[in-house]
């Protein structure tokens, strides 16, 4: 099985033993602490005396008084030993033995636990999640010390071998629910699942069809602890320095830990800043594209000259001058997310001055249009999690505001909120507590009840309608 690669290393042993019974210790180069295998496996087995045991009782008693490490797996068959092998494990085999023996020694390099970048908190925890398995587990776990707590393991990708941790708390999470989960990840066909995003399409009803994902990504442990207790599962990948979180509704959105660790009133002042700067990002340069070339007259009259002079001076239609500069807008954040950082601020100088004040003085684009998509840009960062949709939506009521006016925003929202209330997670309603409307559960919507409140029924993620593929 591994006849060209370089890193399998097959140590052969002879035990102390009347009849000198061979051994071999497999390990992948890289994957293992040598100081860790030397101690708990290589000098254990080679000062030992065994006797004149047979191979499977030399392996019996390798199990239980010979081998000092805290893990060990019994294996059977080369396709499960070489799994456990590429994961880290040094596998032992002892001749006159079908079994073998995974021994845990796993010493791979891997980035230390540090604060996300994505989702950053004023008050709360700094720890985020990195990318090996163990080691997010063990960040959830400390956090729940709970034996309601339940880790299992499982693996996705044909050629990877990908190991997935389904994590729930048992008197929380809905059966049918871990059971759905379970089975969507059991038929995903994919030759190598390298990251969280490769299953987030088998994990949500519709197959990643709808812009909005039904699956939350989340970078801190206290995070997805706090969905745990809602009944909520969370999928960890190996590899991936963060861990999905299903179902996913849409009002989740515009939380965040620090709104439980702020005060009600300042927790709800920042959540209604989060739901308008959501609408102004999706429909700011929509509206205005359709004011100004349909309806000039629903502009105040000094705004309407101000607006009227600086369009005057461009060559370019409204709505083409407004894709063009939400276009290059995207461009430029793609080019500063991909070139170096030591390149960055060029790319910002660049921008601010042939984009911004060079083209506005040239006259090739009205300042009133730039400060639009400068507006509905900086909006859309508030709820960085729904930048992807935003930015689609944001694209389309452009163009249908350019070509119908106002009544094509209006159309094009009702198809908008049509999808949005007929998208489900898993079975549960998208919109839940907004559409249907749950009276109970909009004290944590856009208001954020007190701590007394909010702790006397703990909301719980439990009852959908069955399905097909349940």
């Amino acid at each position: 099985m591994f006849a060209d690669s370089a890193d399998l290393t097959i140590r052969e042993l002879r035990l102390k033993s009347v009849e000198g019974i061979s051994a071999a210790l497999i390990t992948i180069e890289g994957m293992c602490d040598k100081e860790v295998l030397a101690a708990s496996v290589l000098n254990p087995l080679l000062a030992f005396d065994f006797g004149s045991k047979s191979g499977e009782e030399i392996f019996e008693s390798m199990r239980s008084s010979v081998l000092s490490s805290a893990e060990m797996i019994e294996v059977i068959g080369f396709d499960e030993a070489a799994n456990y092998a590429a994961s880290g494990f040094a596998v032992v085999a002892v001749d006159g033995n079908k079994k073998m023996l995974a021994v845990g020694a796993q010493g791979y390099a891997f980035r230390g636990v540090d604060e996300p970048e994505s989702e950053v908190v004023q008050r709360g925890s700094r720890e985020g999640f990195c990318e090996p398995l163990r080691v997010n587990m063990s960040l959830i776990r400390r956090r729940i010390k709970s034996a309601d707590l339940v880790f299992e393991l499982m693996t996705a990708g044909e050629k990877s071998k990908t190991q997935i941790m389904l994590c729930y708390l048992k008197s929380r999470a809905s059966d049918k629910l871990v059971q759905k989960v379970r089975s969507r990840i059991e038929k995903c066909d994919l030759e190598a699942v390298l990251a969280a995003g490769y299953l987030s399409e088998y994990l949500e009803d519709d197959g990643g069809r709808s812009i909005f994902s039904g699956v939350g990504i989340s970078e801190r442990p206290d995070t997805v602890c706090g969905k745990l207790t809602e009944g909520r599962i969370a999928v960890i990948v190996d590899g991936t320095p963060a861990v999905m979180i299903i179902p996913r509704l849409f009002v989740e959105e515009f939380q965040a830990v620090d709104d439980y660790s702020n005060r009600p009133y300042y927790a709800t002042f920042i959540r209604a800043l989060k739901y308008l700067a959501f609408v102004a990002s999706v429909y700011l340069p929509g509206i205005y594209t359709a004011l100004a070339q349909y309806h000039p007259e629903y502009f105040p009259t000094w705004i309407l000259i101000k607006t009227s002079e600086s369009i005057s001076h461009t060559p370019l239609p409204v709505t083409l001058e407004v894709l063009l500069i939400a276009f290059v807008y995207e461009i430029m954040k793609e080019a500063g997310l991909r070139i170096p950082k030591s390149l960055g601020h060029a790319v910002s100088i660049v921008g601010a001055l042939v984009i911004g004040e060079s083209a506005v003085n040239a006259g090739i684009i009205s300042a009133s249009t730039l400060m639009v998509v400068a507006v509905a840009a900086i909006c859309s960062y508030v709820t960085s999690p729904l930048y992807p949709p935003v930015m689609t939506l944001r694209f389309v009521f452009i163009v249908v505001g350019g070509l119908i006016g106002l009544w094509g925003i209006v159309l094009a929202t009702c198809v908008v909120v049509i999808n949005m209330c007929s998208k489900t997670s898993l079975g549960i309603p998208y919109l839940s507590s907004l559409s249907p409307f749950a009276h109970r559960t909009m004290r944590d919507v856009v208001l954020r009840a007190p701590w007394k409140t909010l702790s006397r029924h703990t909301i719980r993620v439990q009852n959908f309608p069955e399905t097909e593929d349940e």
